[in-house]
């Protein structure tokens, strides 16, 4: 058992020896069987345990004896007691949907701050099959069919060489002790309702399913590499990228055969299902600004795009500039620089949006940067006629996420500049002007 532990990380993992490893313990079989073989290596590890508080005083002595387990193996110990049920209810999600979230987020922050290199899980074969029917239930691509990987980013699975039945042998030949999940038997739980009254069905169909079954998740996964080489290419057709946005554009996705599965492919790794898939197909000829939401993502239907941004918590502005000179922080590394100056005759005024020149003498301090609001309005410079924000976003076509991004710079109520955007017309330089404001935009 040892040996093919071993041998499956350096050749589908390739660990190096001086790899920091996070170990995730339950305290149950799989996680113990891990925890041992690591013991018998010259990684650096520690343990991570979560009390999920789902099963009362059988979730407290798991906590218990991966505890004893890290005293034994002298491993650093990482634990964490969670409301799940709470946590459940309160984002409308399955108990075991709310302890995946849970656990994984946490093993993340943990891996983080205490420099591991890789979170390390016990998925093994038995994990794959029931994996195949749970994403084959719920409807997905071939990537959803192709099998649990041995490595995905920070997160490894070593022990996905063997099944339930080996794992178990190795435990009772090493004589290791862990703890029995009655909630293992509870067949309410998708997983286990699979791993008991479905999967069985199939040995009395063939006796050697398992073994095909993950002869072809191989299959499917060699299928979905291949895949992968033709939407890589499709993307570097239809896919552009800007300041971390992805402009992915309608017409040339118009022109795909069988577009509802390549923008599927596409769009899938940033959390979108084939439902959602559908519902922007539908809308690839309507009007524009229909918005579609992943966990992590949000797709805005543009003109001539659909834009795909990271979801954007819109920040609050209120920041009074008091002074007239100095420096002031918007967001991220976006600042301001302000200075006076006193009109010269070979000032010119700058033509760049990151720059803006202002007649001091018709601004009342403190300003006011602030975020824009519906019936805001301005006089655009070269104009004497005021114009709804609204409709100059309209007009210059921003996208939703460039309006919820625009700042206003106010004085006495009266909006002065569109920040990288356009000057009021009430506050430009004259002849008559004698001293300026001037405003630096430092992106750094």
């Amino acid at each position: 058992m040892f040996d093919k532990f071993e041998n499956f990380i350096q050749k589908n993992i390739r660990l190096k020896k001086t790899n920091s490893l996070l170990l995730a313990i339950s305290g149950g079989a799989d996680s113990v069987a891990m925890l041992h073989l690591f013991s018998k290596t010259a990684y650096e590890c520690g343990i991570a345990h979560c009390n999920f508080h789902l099963r009362g005083e059988e979730s407290d002595k798991d906590g218990e004896l991966v505890e004893k387990l890290a005293e034994k193996y002298n491993y650093p110990f990482h634990k964490i007691d969670f409301d799940t049920k709470k946590y459940s209810s309160e984002n409308g999600i399955s108990i075991e949907m709310a302890a995946r979230e849970l656990r994984y987020n946490w093993f993340e922050k943990i891996r983080d701050e205490n420099n591991y290199d890789f979170i390390a899980t016990a998925h093994h074969k038995d994990d794959i099959i029931e994996t195949f029917f749970i994403n084959l239930a719920r409807g997905t691509g071939i990537r959803g069919l192709s099998g649990i990987k041995a490595l995905s980013g920070k997160l490894i699975r070593p022990v996905l060489f063997a099944d339930r039945v080996q794992i178990l042998n190795y435990i009772n030949e090493n004589r290791l002790e862990y703890r029995e999940d009655a909630s293992n038997n509870d067949v309410k739980f998708k997983r286990n309702k699979l791993r008991h009254d479905i999967i069985p069905l199939f040995a009395e169909i063939n006796p050697a399913h398992k073994q095909n079954m993950l002869k072809t998740i191989e299959r499917l996964n060699i299928t979905q590499q291949i895949l992968n080489d033709k939407i890589g290419e499709i993307k570097a057709n239809v896919v552009d990228e800007k300041d971390g946005q992805l402009f992915f554009s309608i017409p040339k996705l118009k022109q795909l055969n069988n577009l509802s599965f390549y923008l599927f492919e596409l769009l899938n790794p940033y959390g979108f299902n084939g439902d959602q898939v559908e519902s922007m197909v539908k809308s690839i000829d309507g009007i524009p600004g229909k918005s579609f939401y992943s966990v992590t993502h949000e797709l805005i239907k543009d003109r001539e795009n659909f834009i795909l941004v990271p979801k954007y918590k819109k920040i609050q502005h209120s920041i009074q500039v008091s002074d007239s000179k100095g420096t002031v922080v918007l967001y991220g590394e976006s600042k301001l620089q302000i200075k006076s100056i006193s009109r010269t005759k070979d000032f010119k005024i700058p033509l760049q949006n990151d720059i803006v020149a202002l007649d001091r003498d018709k601004l009342n301090f403190p300003l006011e940067i602030r975020n824009w609001q519906k019936g805001d309005y301005f006089y655009p410079i070269g104009m004497n006629r005021k114009k709804k924000l609204s409709d100059f976003f309209i007009d210059n076509k921003f996208t939703k996420i460039e309006k919820e991004k625009t700042l206003l710079l106010v004085s006495n109520g009266k909006i002065v500049w569109l920040i990288s955007y356009r000057l009021d017309n009430r506050f430009k330089i004259t002849d008559k002007t004698e001293n300026i404001l001037q405003i630096f935009i430092k992106n750094e």
